[in-house]
């Protein structure tokens, strides 16, 4: 294939009514850009036919391959595979090999199957059938004079892997260049401000191009480079690599690496460290994205969600004589929250937050979005006095997702003073 040029168009009633959160499109889009095939549209249409004919009329008025998702399950409302199959002027027969893998899917289940599901098997006439193992509903691409739609089921389990193992392929299957990406990520740096100092980089370059992406809290940089599949893509992106290492390079975490506690538990594997966390108006927040990395473990000793000073005192050896000068949010308290559960548990990092989560509870003095962010070791310690500012529609769990993001990324600095 060499159209370049795709629309996304997700399908179902349940996406318009907001019941479903719309995944599938960002899965798809992301996949598209990083094999260089543009997407200049998206659509959402509900279960409808004359309205999803219309919608692949305007689709293919402005891009030659049109990616759609959801539609093709067994009930009466899944039209999505007669309609496409309808604007293709094609029929629909019945393939033989996704009917016996549905019988053999409802057997393995010891469930009956019903007739409404013989109903999936039936493909348009001379299409490429893509295999569903995680399902019923096999999807399929159907082309003609020169527009090809890719028909793939709505449920993100069934849908991804159908999309890189059958889409990616086909659409790559005539095309002598790929694109090749690496993702920076950076830390402690705003949107604006690197693109400021990147601004000369960003609008000179053109093969490879750099591109940034907005976190919530942090930065990605995408250098993207355009190869012929025998071409050696690490030659092209290293000079822009090292380009943006020597003006950012103190802001940088990682390459590829994810996000930042997946940083943090990397570097503390490969130096064989431990880490135990003191959090108060963070509630185990930082715990929870440690947790969320798979082997952590080995690097993780304990968490102490330590509200009350009580706890503070008697668990955390937090000194009464501070809690009183200074108060629980305090950047006195952060540090001996952070040494406290490091002496607890033996481990060679403590980390602690300590701060006004709000809506309510802060004061002219401390004002809501407060917080104090300390790590404790041997070479590295450190608190920080971060202001985040509240938003009115999700204020208290934005202040503690950047509160937790800059207790990970402590842990990663820290960690990298230790061997």
């Amino acid at each position: 294939m060499k159209q370049k040029s795709a629309e996304i168009l997700c399908i179902g009633t349940e996406l318009l009514m907001g019941n479903t959160v719309n995944t599938n499109a960002t899965y798809i889009a992301k996949g598209l850009a990083q094999n260089g095939i543009n997407v200049y549209h998206q659509a959402v249409v509900g279960d409808n036919p004359q309205r999803l004919k219309e919608s692949l009329d305007l689709a293919f008025s402005r891009s030659d391959i049109v990616i759609t998702t959801g539609g093709l399950g067994p009930t009466y409302d899944d039209l999505s595979k007669e309609t496409i199959a309808a604007w293709f002027g094609k029929e629909l027969v019945l393939h033989e090999e996704s009917l016996r893998h549905i019988e053999d899917f409802f057997q393995r289940l010891g469930r009956e199957m019903t007739d409404n599901n013989r109903k999936q098997a039936m493909m348009p006439q001379d299409c490429t059938v893509f295999p569903n193992p995680n399902g019923t509903a096999p999807g399929c691409a159907i082309e003609k004079d020169g527009k090809v739609a890719f028909m793939l089921p709505g449920p993100p389990r069934e849908m991804r892997p159908m999309f890189d193992n059958y889409v990616i392929p086909y659409l790559q299957k005539d095309s002598d260049t790929i694109l090749v990406s690496k993702m920076i990520h950076l830390f402690g740096i705003g949107e604006s401000m690197l693109e400021h100092k990147l601004h000369d980089i960003m609008v000179e370059s053109s093969n490879p191009t750099l591109a940034p992406y907005a976190k919530e809290g942090e930065v990605q940089l995408r250098v993207t480079a355009r190869v012929h599949r025998d071409e050696d893509a690490e030659a092209i992106l290293q000079p822009m690599m090292n380009k943006v290492s020597e003006i950012a390079g103190e802001f940088i975490y990682g390459i590829d690496i994810g996000d930042l506690q997946t940083a943090a538990v990397t570097r503390l594997k490969e130096k064989g460290l431990h880490v135990a966390t003191a959090e108060s108006c963070t509630g185990g927040y930082v715990s929870k994205r440690l947790v969320d990395v798979d082997g952590v473990s080995e690097v993780f000793d304990c968490g102490v969600c330590s509200y009350s000073n009580d706890i503070k005192e008697k668990v955390l050896g937090v000194s009464h004589d501070t809690l009183v000068a200074y108060g629980a949010v305090s950047e006195q308290t952060a540090r001996e929250m952070a040494a406290g559960v490091r002496r607890l548990s033996g481990a060679e990092i403590g980390v602690s937050t300590t701060g006004i989560a709000g809506p309510g509870g802060g004061s002219p003095e401390k004002p809501v979005g407060l917080v104090y962010v300390a790590v404790d070791s041997d070479k590295y310690s450190e608190v920080l006095k971060l202001n985040i500012p509240s938003r009115s529609d999700d204020a208290r769990e934005y202040i503690r997702y950047i509160a937790s993001s800059n207790a990970l990324h402590l842990i990663w600095k820290a960690a990298g003073f230790l061997d």
